[in-house]
């Protein structure tokens, strides 16, 4: 039986580790091969380690070991240029571009809004919100080159309700919803499609580091995962502390399908019920 995206191109930021990495492996098991870029380094008031040239390659050589090309590249997504030039690369190499996944973001812990830092703010919108614009409108060309295509945009829980403390976050989550419907509406007629999934709490470095367990757990001198854990499934229904990256991977995968060819304009939610809190 033929993979649900066999023979196609997608094009994954984001992608040296965690929902990027998953999003790339996931969609080459079903048959398409991959243009994968990630910037390769850390932000100084990230909660999570940076990502490096090696996690981009062990990527690349999960990809590879599914008999599937990839084309891999540093490039950062505020940095329209470079991203651009590395694109145009792959698909080149590749023959083409069919799928989009707009996934790259940071995570910074932060203060209330009236007293956050400006370059900490003008940080996470360039790249949560204005990094998104820049990856979709690269990509856009080539979809419609190739007569149409899919976008998915990775938002948030925080996409469509509001947390304190991470409101620079929460802004530029919910601005991509902007961004993916006001593109679905203008390239639904040129058959390009434009969806957001929404994660809640997912098993990744972004989440799963030291600053974040004590984030939320300073009554304890030294957090962990497991004391963590019981403070992440208050968020939800389901009796699950959080998701895995391979369940946003799977909605990826639909949305990037023929079996969501006539879905577009969606706000998909992946979060074990945390939304009807």
């Amino acid at each position: 039986m033929a993979g649900r995206v066999e023979g196609k191109v997608a094009f994954i930021t984001g992608a040296a580790r965690g929902q990027g990495r998953s999003h790339a492996v996931r969609l080459a098991q079903e048959g398409a091969d991959i243009i994968a870029i990630d910037i390769c380094r850390g932000f100084e008031d990230s909660t999570a380690p940076a990502s490096t040239p090696a996690d981009l390659a062990e990527t690349a050589d999960m990809v590879k070991n599914l008999d599937r090309r990839i084309v891999t590249a540093e490039a950062d997504v505020r940095d329209f240029d470079a991203m651009k030039a590395a694109l145009d690369s792959g698909v080149e190499q590749l023959g083409g571009l069919d799928i989009v996944v707009a996934n790259a973001g940071i995570g910074t812990t932060g203060v209330k809004l009236h007293k956050m830092r400006e370059d900490i703010w003008d940080e996470t919108i360039d790249i949560n919100l204005g990094g998104v614009w820049k990856t979709v409108k690269a990509g856009v060309p080539h979809l419609l080159a190739r007569g149409g295509g899919s976008v998915i945009i990775t938002s948030s829980v925080g996409g469509t309700k509001a947390y304190p403390q991470v409101g620079h976050y929460i802004a530029a989550k919910h601005g991509v919803v902007g961004l993916m419907r006001t593109f679905a509406v203008e390239l639904g007629a040129r058959n390009i499609r434009v969806n957001t999934v929404h994660p809640t709490h997912v098993c990744t470095p972004l989440l799963m580091n030291e600053p974040t367990y004590r984030l939320f757990r300073p009554d304890l001198e030294n957090p962990g995962p497991d004391d963590l854990a019981p403070i992440c499934q208050s968020f939800h229904f389901l009796p699950i502390p959080w998701v895995e990256p391979v369940d946003i991977s799977n909605a990826v995968l639909f949305l990037a399908s023929d079996e969501a060819r006539y879905i577009t304009g969606v706000t998909l939610p992946v979060d074990a019920g945390s939304l009807l809190k």
